[in-house]
């Protein structure tokens, strides 16, 4: 006598795996580097996950700890003003397009008064002028200077400041 082993269930509920890969999926993207909350909502949508599902993963997250867009955000500028030497203006730029609500990159902005910002435009262009050639007309090389700080944010009347400034102080250094 034969008898059949039931066969498993399918109608038990798909939610809590599909909770399970969204939030292996969000580790996996958290392990390569740190990401805001709307990257990662943005990551779940693209693979189709439900709204509600990614809310409850991402609210998991944020709860332990492994998402804060506040820290994102002055970690973001911290190393962005410091190797890629980034003004305020394309720093909040590229932070809106992380979805970082906007008091938050108010804050994270807030610590870059104009000094520290003109300080670093000045380091920028001293490390570019060393490279260039003077010549009688310097035209050329100010619209480059200025044209790579505005490029990187900061302000033209400032850049425009720092370049006459820097090259007045190269003319005089090679004089010598």
């Amino acid at each position: 006598m034969m008898t059949s082993c039931p066969l498993p269930s399918t109608s038990e509920p798909a939610e809590p795996k599909r909770e399970e890969q969204a939030k292996s999926l969000c580790l996996r993207l958290l392990t390569a580097r740190a990401r805001t909350r709307a990257e990662l909502a943005g990551q779940l949508t693209k693979r189709g996950y439900p709204d509600d599902v990614s809310t409850r993963v991402l609210d998991r997250l944020a709860k332990a700890g492994l998402i804060d867009d506040a820290d994102f955000a002055e970690q973001w500028v911290r190393s962005r003003r410091e190797h890629a030497g980034k003004g305020k203006k394309v720093l909040a730029a590229e932070l809106r397009t992380k979805g970082v609500a906007e008091d938050v990159i108010a804050g994270a902005l807030a610590d870059i008064d104009a000094g520290a910002e003109r300080v670093r435009a000045e380091q920028l262009v001293v490390g570019k002028l060393r490279r260039e050639t003077l010549g009688e007309d310097d035209v050329r090389v100010t619209r480059r200077l200025v044209a790579m700080l505005a490029r990187r944010g900061y302000s033209p009347s400032m850049a425009y400041d720092v370049v006459r400034d820097a090259l007045a102080a190269e003319r005089e250094r090679r004089r010598v």
